[in-house]
């Protein structure tokens, strides 16, 4: 017995062809990549890296702050910032201004995680950057810039 299937009422999608997979799966190989570094040298996650990193790049930001800035859910920075408290690499002080608001600030510990994983983060960085001429980096950044506001503008507030 020979059943044929019936025909799809839409094109199919080629998800190797297909831009939001292609997308996402060169930003997870990279950040697998990427988090390999940061954990296997001080036990932290992709979002405890984050979170570092940035107060390292703002030195004092609100947990708040810290999510709109990398683009994280409050849940996850919430938990992140309790992991390196725990770890003494972050530390909390009140706001005078607001009780319900805490900035937050790199502690020695953290200052050296960061102070470590900078210069490697940036080597990894120039590593995927040379497979391009820089003529295509400079079109990467262009057409990654327009990918995020056009995302952005389909999701809302860009959390993830």
């Amino acid at each position: 017995m020979n059943v044929k299937s019936p025909k799809p009422a839409v094109t199919p999608i080629e998800l190797e062809h297909f831009l939001p997979y292609r997308l996402n799966v060169v930003a997870e190989a990279v950040s697998r990549a990427l988090a390999r570094l940061y954990e296997t040298r001080h036990g932290i996650s992709i979002a405890e890296w984050r979170v570092i990193a940035t107060l390292g790049q703002y030195t004092q930001m609100t947990a708040k702050d810290i999510g709109a800035h990398s683009r994280m859910h409050k849940t996850k920075v919430s938990r992140a910032v309790a992991r390196l408290e725990a770890r003494q690499c972050v530390a909390r002080t009140s706001n005078a201004e607001d009780m319900r608001e805490a900035f937050l600030e790199l502690t020695d510990d953290g200052r050296a995680i960061y102070d470590d994983l900078v210069p490697r983060a940036l080597a990894f960085e120039r590593k995927l950057s040379d497979a391009l001429t820089v003529e295509e980096q400079a079109s990467l950044d262009a057409l990654l810039s327009k990918l995020e506001v056009s995302a952005f503008d389909d999701v809302g507030d860009g959390e993830t």
